[in-house]
């Protein structure tokens, strides 16, 4: 069968492309840039990539007719515009305008869990969206799901973050709210089943493992999972603001999607059936398992997908082709080069630099400027990589964003996230025994130009460091 997968780059989409693979499928993966889209070579045969945007119905023409089903994973959840949840219909209204002019039988959504009269701008656009796709000529299945629980999820992110940098906790009295959390697997088992079958057709189902539990609770069984003693005490006086604030940083997690998070967690998520488990006959693990799980894919540094390689989790608003090429004009370029002793070893450090590896000199200076860039509302230093050793187009990389990365070339192109009065770029390129560094910032007004100078002086024993540090 010939799948629609939108969302492919997201968090669930990717790790939605092997499972149905393995289930005989052709997938048409929709993205906004296929620069930003790894397949690995494996998939190849069985992935046909196209470039859509379903915010601009002009680029809708390239999805194909024959498709069977279709996946709507698209979610912005708190991007850059504040008015994501009109972005959100109109994205809706765009797919099913499409959809309804090919032969797909069966459209379906993951949404959030709604059983609430009371419900967060983010749940309430959620539920809009759920309105807008069944009105389609298709069958429609919803599969609603609250705390997702994997390695590389923002709900695991932020509990991780949380309960390891955190012995005692003042929190916010939504701590208390009641939550039956899911384990990643198991969605991604309610997705590939529903998947074509009947029985799911024009209905909606709530899916959650099989306990119940305070977001408290799951701090706290983190902590035991952890082996690490931790107290939490919850306070009535925390604003949603200052919760925000709260989460904003501690976590990782940007403001938006703390500010977002806080909302919804303040409405209980728990199941109003489980009917969908004898349906499809799925058996969702305990949240100890869930957990112990994601514990050893993050050990083993095997995460497949990460909520931070989302564009939400930074400032970038646009394709990350429009910046591939490295500008000259107007800018100031910091240019260092340096022979290199063994090429394998220097793209291996080039492959493996930032987050818990660090920048092989000056790290500290690094956490500094990753901890101003955070008192001003940027991205930090904090959101760290998904993998330690690899690295695609697309990923965040600390306060990076991975523009470029071909290992076979030796070439390497990151673009800043941080809060800047300008743009800036980091290059590393082997062409024969030569390591080519480059720092490239384009500076914005005489603002701009005083940030370059200012950091200058710095630039010397930083990047001389670390180059040296790449080739021995």
């Amino acid at each position: 069968m010939k799948i629609l997968l939108t969302g492919a780059t997201g968090y669930i989409g990717k790790r939605l492309i092997p499972i149905l693979i393995a289930q005989g499928h052709a997938i048409v993966c929709c993205v906004r840039d296929k620069n930003r889209f790894y397949v690995p070579l494996e998939f190849k045969e069985n992935i046909e990539v196209i470039e859509v945007d379903f915010l601009k119905e002009e680029t809708l023409n390239v999805i194909p007719n024959d498709i069977d089903a279709a996946y709507y994973l698209i979610h912005s959840m708190a991007g850059s515009a504040d008015n994501y949840d009109e972005l959100e219909k109109a994205s809706a209204l765009n797919f099913v305008l499409k959809v309804n002019q090919t032969q797909a039988k069966q459209v379906i959504y993951l949404s959030g869990i709604i059983n609430d009269n009371s419900l967060s701008k983010h749940l309430s656009s959620r539920k809009k969206v759920e309105e807008i796709l069944n009105t389609g000529s298709y069958a429609m299945t919803t599969l609603r799901a609250g705390i997702i629980v994997g390695s590389g999820s923002a709900s695991f992110e932020i509990i991780r973050d949380l309960v390891n940098k955190l012995p005692i906790m003042i929190t916010p009295k939504w701590l208390n709210t009641r939550c039956q959390p899911i384990a990643i697997n198991d969605v991604l088992e309610f997705l590939s089943k529903s998947l074509l079958n009947p029985v799911t057709y024009n209905q909606s189902f709530d899916i959650g493992g099989p306990d119940i539990l305070t977001y408290k609770e799951m701090l706290l069984a983190f902590a035991k999972a952890k082996n690490l003693k931790r107290w939490i005490f919850t306070v009535p006086v925390m604003t949603p603001k200052l919760s925000s604030y709260w989460l904003y940083f501690v976590t990782s997690t940007s403001y938006k999607l703390a500010s977002a998070l806080v909302s919804s967690m303040k409405v209980e998520v728990v199941c109003r059936d489980t009917k969908i488990n004898e349906l499809l006959d799925v058996k969702p693990m305990s949240y100890e398992q869930a957990l112990s799980r994601a514990l050893i894919k993050v050990k083993e540094d095997n995460v497949v997908s990460s909520w931070k390689d989302s564009l939400v989790s930074g400032r970038f608003k646009t394709n990350i082709s429009a910046y591939l090429k490295v500008p000259k004009k107007d800018c100031f370029i910091d240019r260092r080069k340096k022979e290199i002793i063994d090429r394998d070893f220097t793209i291996n450090q080039i492959w493996s630099i930032g987050g818990e590896t660090g920048w092989y000199y000056g790290d500290w200076l690094w956490g500094l400027r990753g901890f101003i860039d955070k008192l001003y509302g940027g991205v930090g230093s904090r959101r760290g990589r998904t993998n330690k050793h690899d690295i695609h187009a697309g990923d965040a990389l600390d306060f990076w964003r991975v523009l470029y990365a071909n290992k076979q070339e030796g070439k390497l192109i990151l673009f800043a996230e941080m809060k800047l009065p300008g743009e800036a770029w980091l290059e590393f390129k082997i062409i024969g025994n030569t390591l080519y560094q480059s720092a490239t910032f384009r500076p914005r007004g005489f603002w701009g130009k005083l940030y370059w100078y200012s950091v200058l002086p710095f630039h010397g024993f930083i990047f001389e460091g670390m180059l040296s540090k790449l080739i021995r």
